[in-house]
């Protein structure tokens, strides 16, 4: 059985990575969605808000599994059992970044290969980074995240400024 794993912060996820997930259910028997715990960032959405709207995204495809994790990506591929890391790709500044963390990888799991898909091109603006400075400003994100978790979103950040 062929795996790979796709990490990210998916803070929140976007249609982006829904494209590269679907992408990956074309190459691969399984695909592993890890939420990256990055202790250098501030997320919007707790990490279990981010489980369960990934959860909620690939609800409809069994071959997709969702978890968070801290630490390294080569531990948890290796953990995993999963030489295949998957990198979207939007532009050649993302590219360039994801090369050097492979190098890096490659460096502590030589049996690690990975994996540099593109977005389709109606995505290529699409950022979690994007999307959160709008959501913070009352944007509408609809046309920015996959429809099954645009209410949930919408719930939790009320729930946020109930909480403030």
């Amino acid at each position: 059985m062929k795996k790979c794993l796709f990490a990210g912060t998916f803070d929140p996820p976007t249609l982006g990575h829904k494209d590269v997930v679907m992408k990956c259910l074309e190459i691969f028997d399984e695909v592993i969605v890890a939420i990256l715990i990055n202790p250098n960032k501030k997320p919007l959405f707790s990490e279990e808000q981010r489980l369960a709207m990934l959860q909620k995204v690939f609800a409809a495809y069994p071959r997709v599994r969702v978890l968070s994790y801290d630490g390294l990506t080569v531990d948890l591929l290796r953990r995993e059992g999963v030489r295949f890391y998957v990198r979207g790709i939007r532009n050649g500044t993302d590219y360039d970044y994801e090369a050097q963390l492979n190098y890096i990888n490659v460096d502590m799991y030589k049996e690690m290969i990975t994996v540099f898909l593109p977005t389709r091109q109606e995505y290529l603006h699409i950022s979690s980074g994007l999307v959160k400075d709008a959501l913070r400003f009352g944007k509408n994100v609809d046309g920015y995240v996959p429809e099954e978790i645009r209410g949930d979103m919408k719930k939790y950040l009320q729930e946020a400024k109930g909480n403030v």
